[in-house]
């Protein structure tokens, strides 16, 4: 292991944590509130911190699959770590755990909170909370890779690391263009649904914060009440399309610029995720207007908004949902498990996967007619390689028993199944809401330090897809790596 240029890397990200407060910074004097000065002290606390050890010396600057591991999993600790300073020194969250779980929800876009009442919190720190969600949509490291220079020339271990889904590809040669052209249409989809909230009535403030926020797919709002405080079908639909849309792959918009639209419309993982989306809000409208509902264009305008925000695992909002029938409720806890498509800001197992293991399932099926039959599994027209179905087959096993021993664990708590096992469900899938007394209504604060540490641990988990923080604890396996 290169320790000198994990440190030296994991300093320069630091830096630029410190710099990216800046924002946060002139929001909080802009409004003369109480968190300037919470955020001057994290500036130069942080950013001391990050040069110091970017100063420590290393034998060479090359990054393998070790350093790779450490620097995305370190980083996101550390980043979490000092990122959770300002609520503590603003006073904004007390409990440095609880501040941790805030910050953590905020990088891996989860937009779990233990806030109680988010309307009061200093416009400064709630700006801070969107923006960590920004940040984490498209990977703290990746962004780092985009913008420091000498990260970029061996920063592929980085974006492999970091990056979810199943299989890394750069968009274009050099990592360091993959990572622009990411960001750059990251940030015009942003700006773009910006413009819209604008347009129907949303105060600049608040259109900047649910931009951050549901590009980034993380669900944070500056209302106690989400979305639903605007009371605007017109802002319920622009935010449920735009939350569709960062559930997808960002590298098929770049698909479509170049002009290869036949290749996007092709693509399989997309045409489930369309295919689920559409199905579910079918399905769960039925059942509203069935039990509880009496108008067809609510009750689609409902299931399409909570649908969209729970399969990309934003979790906004415009209704308690965990007062719908058990039918719509069932769909919505089984989408937390699927998420939005690989290489996209959504959470979850994503439907890539998904779609491997079906294939997967379909060739067993055949297999049993024919046995000595070679049947490839095939997305997009492409065999996929034994390791990567491998991987994926290793990959919903682990998922799903860390989901198991986790809701164990929570259940120690003493809540309802449904609140414990949705607290686990809504960690790993960084989702964010779940239900029972941790319904839309509500919020994390119930849970015990302990739990609330273990959640945060989850939704490392979830956001790095298991196996970049359990290999980095594997370092026994390091004297094989090529």
């Amino acid at each position: 292991m290169n320790y000198g240029i994990v440190i030296k890397v994991l300093g320069k990200i630091l830096s630029l944590e410190a710099l990216l407060m800046l924002p946060s910074l002139l929001i909080a004097v802009y409004y003369g509130q109480s968190d300037v000065l919470a955020f001057i002290k994290c500036i130069i606390l942080i950013g001391v911190v990050g040069y110091l050890m970017t100063k420590v010396k290393c034998k060479n600057n090359k990054i393998n699959g070790k350093e790779g591991l450490a620097i995305v999993t370190f980083g996101w600790i550390l980043a979490s770590f000092f990122g959770s300073l300002p609520y503590v020194f603003s006073g904004s969250i007390p409990s440095l755990v609880g501040a941790f779980f805030e910050t953590v929800s905020g990088f891996t876009t989860t937009g779990s909170t233990v806030l109680t009442d988010i309307e009061i919190i200093p416009k400064g720190i709630l700006f801070w909370r969107s923006f960590t969600i920004w940040l984490g949509g498209m990977g703290i490291l990746v962004f780092g890779v985009a913008v420091l220079p000498s990260i970029g020339a061996s920063g592929f271990q980085i974006f492999k690391a970091e990056s979810p889904g199943p299989i890394k590809d750069r968009i274009v040669p050099k990592i360091k263009e993959t990572a622009k052209i990411l960001y750059t249409t990251y940030s015009i989809i942003t700006a773009t649904l910006m413009i819209l909230l604008l347009i129907g009535g949303m105060p600049l403030y608040d259109s900047i914060n649910h931009a951050f926020s549901t590009i980034g797919t993380g669900g944070f709002s500056i209302k106690n009440l989400s979305i639903g405080a605007y009371n605007s079908s017109y802002i319920h639909i622009i935010i449920s399309i735009f939350m569709i849309l960062s559930g997808i792959n960002f590298s098929l918009y770049y698909a479509l610029y170049k002009g290869k639209w036949r290749d996007v419309l092709k693509n399989s993982e997309l045409k489930f995720y369309l295919g689920l989306v559409f199905t579910t809000v079918v399905l769960i409208s039925i059942n509203l207007l069935i039990t509880s509902y009496d108008n067809i264009s609510i009750a689609l305008r409902d299931s399409f908004f909570q649908i969209s925000a729970i399969i990309t695992t934003t979790g906004f909002s415009t209704v308690d949902f965990d007062q719908w029938p058990t039918f719509s409720k069932a769909i919505l806890f089984l989408l937390m498990f699927v998420g939005g498509c690989a290489g996209s800001t959504a959470g979850g197992m994503k439907n890539i996967r998904i779609v491997a293991l079906l294939k997967l399932v379909k060739r067993q099926i055949v297999k049993t007619f024919h046995p000595r039959a070679m049947i490839p599994v095939k997305i997009d027209g492409r065999a996929i390689s034994s390791d990567t179905t491998a991987g994926i087959t290793s990959f919903f096993v682990l998922y799903i028993g860390i989901f198991v021993v986790g809701t164990i664990i929570i259940s120690l708590e003493g809540f309802d199944f449904m609140s414990s096992a949705s607290a686990v469900a809504t960690a790993l899938g960084n989702v964010g809401p779940g239900f029972g007394v941790i319904g839309p209504m509500f919020n994390f604060s119930v849970f015990s330090d302990f739990s609330i540490f273990l959640l945060s641990i989850l939704m490392l988990l979830g956001r790095l897809e298991l196996f970049t923080i359990i290999a980095l604890f594997a370092p026994s396996k390091w004297k094989n790596e090529v």
